[in-house]
């Protein structure tokens, strides 16, 4: 018992001294593992859930009922390592929110990206902005499968008259890591800029996100707002030639 003790309060003290920069990847699940399994060595479980898994990103992305299948792994500790990366998305989500006014597709995507952190299922969100792009919330507004996700418009309609927004931002990310538009994507695009121009509110952009890179339906060309709606052309214009 002493000597795995030290071991733990050695690793706790490394942690402490030089961060987690120099760490295996084992070693930093024995280290979070030891707060949620106490008394035991958390080294086997450690290698056990890399080897299933197969890398530590894969481990904390886990669902719970799947970390649960690997021995030594309870409820209380598959919860634990999924709360892991929840919290890091609620972290870089909220230091994102701090009264951030948007002026270029750069700008959004940076801000949208962290929404996406993690994230197994496709998710849509709405970004709505006032008249200085000033960030009025964001919220999601659909989720799906890995493959697809719904995308209620008159949801999205309702959402952007609640906040008062003046023009708004869709957004919804590709789990499978390309970040490249689809046919429905463009087409979805369309019509819910037709839907908001008819409530004189402004679609700007749809960003597709994948992993740590997205694409910008207006910047990119897939969208072309004098081809939807006329209200919003020019706003679009400005928004892609800042870039």
């Amino acid at each position: 018992m002493a000597i795995h003790d030290g071991h733990r309060q050695r690793l706790k003290d490394r942690f402490c001294k030089e961060g987690l920069d120099h760490f295996e990847e084992h070693q930093v699940l024995e280290l979070l593992l030891f707060y949620c399994i106490p008394r035991i060595d958390t080294n086997p479980i450690a290698h056990e859930l890399l080897h299933r898994f197969g890398s530590l990103a894969q481990v904390l992305e886990a669902p719970v009922e799947e970390l649960e299948k690997v021995q030594g792994i309870g409820h209380n500790a598959a919860v634990f390592l999924s709360l892991i990366t929840a919290a890091g998305r609620y972290y870089q989500v909220n230091c994102a929110s701090r009264n951030v006014v948007l002026t270029s597709v750069e700008a959004c995507g940076r801000y949208l990206m962290p929404f996406f952190y993690g994230q197994r299922n496709e998710l849509v969100y709405l970004l709505c902005l006032d008249a200085k792009c000033k960030v009025l919330c964001c919220k999601k507004i659909g989720e799906g499968s890995v493959n697809s996700a719904g995308v209620p418009i008159r949801r999205i309609v309702e959402t952007a008259l609640s906040a008062n927004a003046t023009s708004v931002v869709l957004a919804h990310n590709h789990p499978s890591g390309l970040a490249v538009p689809s046919d429905a994507d463009v087409q979805t695009t369309r019509r819910l800029a037709m839907a908001l121009d008819a409530v004189e509110i402004g679609l700007i952009d749809h960003i597709v996100v994948a992993d740590d890179d997205f694409v910008s339906l207006a910047q990119s060309g897939y969208y072309r707002a004098d081809e939807c709606c006329s209200m919003v052309y020019q706003e679009v214009a400005q928004w892609t030639d800042s870039n």
